[in-house]
């Protein structure tokens, strides 16, 4: 269900309509302002070029996010398909040392 969260932005104030709750869209919302803010106070760029620059610092950390996030699933892709394959070996092994016992 889709509600209404009103947040504050640079000293604006924003309505959004999120299926998310409030508490998590006022995260986001404090997060933006808190980068907004720290271009504004480090740089002599107005609202809009802010808006720019925050919008590209946090596109930037997204795509190394996700980079990390598909690395990170591939290291475990590769862990799984080692432990499956220990497995089979343990299995092989165990049907080796059953019919070396059933020989004696």
């Amino acid at each position: 269900m889709d509600h209404r969260v009103t947040v504050t932005i640079c000293g604006n104030e924003y309505t959004f309509l999120a299926e998310e709750d409030s508490a998590y869209v006022e995260k986001v919302a404090a997060y933006v302002d808190q980068r907004m803010t720290d271009i504004l106070e480090s740089t002599k760029a107005g609202r809009t070029d802010a808006a720019v620059l925050t919008a590209a610092n946090i596109a930037d950390e997204l795509f190394k996010a996700q980079e990390i996030a598909e690395n990170l699933r591939s290291q475990l892709k590769e862990y799984l398909d080692e432990a499956s394959k220990s497995k089979n070996e343990i299995s092989e092994l165990k049907r080796e040392i059953f019919k070396l016992q059933n020989q004696r």
